[in-house]
């Protein structure tokens, strides 16, 4: 609790401590009504200070006047309990809300926590702390134990232990070591790290994941702005409606019936009826909504930039993925070797490698990395690429050939058409087919689950790849994807993007799932971008609306579950206050409902709205 709210909460007590020794004072004493307007001056003056002010400054009709208005003219009227203990309530409500608005706000400062304070450089064999701003591109820092990682880079020196959860929301700990890329906002947990910066410190994952927070209240969803509008208008009419109901039915009552007027009786009815027309639990109620699922989604690694892309998320009903790097990992692997019956396994793949030795392609390093020993250069010789086909070499003496089947066709060899997807590596030593060695990029470990969990929802997928349509269909097939589109390029992408936005409805909204920086066109022309953070290109997180930090395709569904459960909230909220609020303004207009009904219908759907509300931070699942 903040020292503001300790003391309204010691102004609460102490207002209801006076209110109580009020209502044991007899009626027909003059100390009572002092009593009571000491109580009343303790726990509203504040209330009333800012209605006035609102009145200067020209903003007249806000909650503040409204109970002013009522609490001031039910004391006028001699019902000092009743303004007196409508004001109590309505500090009490705005204390709670207060402290469940910080509770969501928490979940947020949590990750604020990511932002480091200061970076260690070396400067004369000694450690210096400075400003993670100061530090160029190409610095080694050095991050102890314990401390957070400033700014990315790549580890120089040292092996260590991540802690990842304040980025991606996943407890397990990362293992790193020299070579490895490692983005800002880590916890280094074990070892000494020494690490050459890649990135200013503006650029680095951590400022670009607080921007992004930060700035997410600033793009409202309609729903928000609909309340926004709805209270604009919406005080001003209960101001006239109050007004007319204080005036109108009893004047009617004098000219029509002759009875003298119960202007008293009327006051407090159009009194009551302005504390129950205070539209705080929808005011309150519904952008805390929007910020607790924002927040409740931040912890689990999933960045919204905003309240609008998370209501957007949940009137998704296409979801289009990128294939390499989103649902596979875009790292080219050895999956499977085939050799001939008069070679092993092992020959024919280091007899490739080294045929391939001398080349920086993917497709080579694959090889090699598959290999796993140490290339001795002296062993090849006579090393000749072929365009669009593969390469020559002699690897002790004997004459290899290694690459696709357009090249043994040029040799005049037959060769084995493989069963499963891939990229051929096809191998010919000393004239004679050897075998084929297949590579393929591998699917991620969850986008089988990312997958299933969207059909499920009702969710229509599609793969777009610039891939063979071999490949394509492979994998869409593994995953159970609806649509594969294959040899795309990234201009194709997006007409087949446009052809999708065609397609579907104005309530439905289509999602794009990339991590390349050929992938920014499609994820801003899509109705919602969604890029992968932890590895992606920036352009792609710049160029998206949401971000999945730790690259899992399977948090798009837990995205999506908890869009759809804020705008529950946000829905159940609005239905309730207003069927609430509604039934009370007819019963205070009928005299049916007095002051106590308005402190329910005000404070006590507040505090309801508010405590809905705080449920979008919590969403179980993965």
């Amino acid at each position: 609790m903040t020292k503001k709210q300790k003391k309204m909460l010691y102004r609460i007590i102490a207002a209801a401590i006076v209110l109580v020794i009020a209502s044991l004072i007899p009626e027909e004493t003059i100390l009572r009504p002092i009593v009571f307007l000491i109580s009343y001056v303790i726990i509203g003056y504040d209330i009333i200070k800012k209605a006035v002010l609102g009145i200067i400054h020209g903003q007249v009709f806000d909650e503040n006047f409204l109970m002013a208005v009522a609490t001031v003219g039910a004391i006028g009227l001699r019902e000092y309990a009743e303004g007196t203990a409508v004001m109590l309530f309505y500090q009490i409500g705005e204390l709670f809300q207060g402290y469940a608005v910080g509770k969501s706000r928490k979940s947020i400062t949590d990750l604020m926590d990511i932002r480091p304070d200061y970076a260690n450089i070396e400067e004369n064999g000694e450690i210096v702390q400075v400003d993670p701003d100061e530090v160029e591109i190409g610095t080694v820092i050095t991050v102890l134990p314990g401390e957070k990682v400033p700014i990315d880079g790549v580890i120089v020196e040292g092996t260590s232990t991540l802690n990842t959860s304040a980025l991606t929301g996943e407890s397990v700990p990362r293992e790193a070591a020299i070579g490895d890329e490692i983005i800002s906002g880590c916890i280094n947990i074990t070892g000494l790290l020494r690490i050459r910066t890649t990135k200013e410190f503006d650029d680095s994952t951590v400022s670009k994941i607080l921007d992004l927070v930060e700035n997410s209240a600033m793009k409202k969803a309609k729903t928000e702005n609909f309340i926004t509008k709805f209270a604009k208008y919406y005080t001003p009419l209960v101001c006239l409606a109050a007004l007319l109901l204080a005036f109108i039915p009893p004047l009617a009552n004098i000219l029509v019936l002759g009875n003298p007027a119960e202007w008293s009786t009327w006051v407090i009815r159009a009194l009551t009826f302005l504390v129950v027309s205070c539209p705080c639990a929808l005011v309150i109620s519904i952008p805390l909504s929007f910020f607790g699922g924002i927040g409740g989604a931040s912890s689990r690694g999933i960045l919204v930039k905003g309240s609008n892309y998370l209501e957007a998320l949940a009137q998704t009903k296409y979801v289009v993925f990128d294939k390499t790097g989103t649902l596979t990992k875009g790292v080219f692997e050895v999956t499977e070797i085939q050799p001939q019956e008069w070679i092993t396994k092992e020959e024919l793949l280091e007899n490739a490698a080294y045929a391939e030795s001398y080349s920086n392609h993917p497709i080579s390093k694959s090889l090699k990395n598959a290999y796993q020993k140490e290339i001795d250069a002296t062993r090849v010789s006579d090393v000749e690429e072929i365009g669009g086909h593969g390469v020559t070499a002699l690897v002790d003496g004997r004459k290899v050939a290694a690459g696709n089947v357009k090249l043994m066709k040029k040799l005049g060899l037959s060769y084995e058409e493989p069963k499963n997807a891939g990229t051929e590596i096809h191998v010919a030593i000393d004239g004679k087919y050897a075998g084929y060695i297949l590579i393929s990029d591998v699917i991620k470990e969850h986008s089988k689950e990312a997958i299933h969990g969207l059909k499920k929802s009702g969710i229509r997928t599609v793969m777009l790849t610039g891939d063979s349509r071999r490949v394509a269909e492979h994998v869409a097939l593994e995953l159970g994807v609806d649509v594969a589109k294959s040899e795309l390029l990234p201009a194709d992408k997006v007409a087949e993007v446009e052809k999708l936005l065609e397609q579907k409805t104005d309530k439905e909204k289509l999602a794009f799932v990339g991590d390349g920086i050929n992938d920014a066109p499609v994820l801003s022309r899509a109705d919602l971008g969604i890029a992968m953070g932890a590895m992606g290109a920036d352009a792609a997180i710049e160029a998206a609306d949401i971000v999945l930090m730790d690259d899992d395709p399977a948090k798009i569904a837990l995205a999506m579950k908890i869009s759809r459960k804020t705008l529950r909230i946000v829905y159940e909220n609005i239905v309730f206050a207003l069927i609430v609020k509604a039934l009370c303004l007819i019963f205070s207009a009928v005299g049916i409902a007095n002051m106590w009904w308005a402190i329910f219908a005000d404070v006590g759907v507040m505090i309801l709205a508010v405590l809905n509300a705080t449920r979008a931070l919590r969403v179980s699942g993965k």
